[in-house]
């Protein structure tokens, strides 16, 4: 990551940026959320901008969530959830920072913050074309769980030991 760059807390100033981000890459797909069910996938300890300096390069969305489970896109989270699984609900990098290693990197912060609050494993439902990105990371696709079509065509959902 270059030096500008750098990883930190979201703060409310960056949800418009996450907002129109979230609606930038998945409102084609009709999977965007929008700001006021999206912030509810935001658990502080988990959740973090990539920030470039001059703007809002990504962001990382995970909270606690039961393994075998995952958000209802059109509800937002009405009740903290305590588990030893982690969902990684979003990961976005603006397009001209992707292809650089960047949402490698996210997930291996995620994965650090994980082993350090003593989290046991992470999941996510792959959408669109990106469970190869997933597998780079250690996800395993987990095929007695399935997404609803919510979640897109091909969605599939995966997880993978902490450890």
């Amino acid at each position: 990551m270059p030096e500008t760059e750098r990883l930190r807390p979201i703060e409310e100033p960056d949800w418009p940026a996450i907002v129109t981000l979230e609606a930038d890459t998945y409102g084609d797909k009709g999977l965007a959320e929008g700001g006021q069910v999206l912030r509810t996938r935001a658990h502080p300890p988990t959740s973090f901008v990539l920030d470039t300096g001059d703007r809002l390069g990504g962001y990382l969305l995970a909270l606690p969530y039961p393994e075998g489970a995952f958000p209802d896109l059109s509800r937002p989270e009405t009740w903290a959830r305590s588990s030893a699984n982690l969902h990684l609900h979003d990961l976005v990098i603006v397009p001209g920072l992707r292809d650089r290693g960047r949402g490698r990197q996210l997930v291996r912060h995620l994965i650090r913050i994980g082993r350090s609050q003593a989290y046991e494993r992470i999941s996510l439902v792959s959408v669109g074309a990106t469970a190869g990105f997933w597998a780079a990371c250690g996800f395993h696709p987990h095929w007695r769980v399935t997404p609803p079509e919510s979640y897109g065509p091909g969605a599939v959902y995966m997880t993978r030991e902490i450890g």
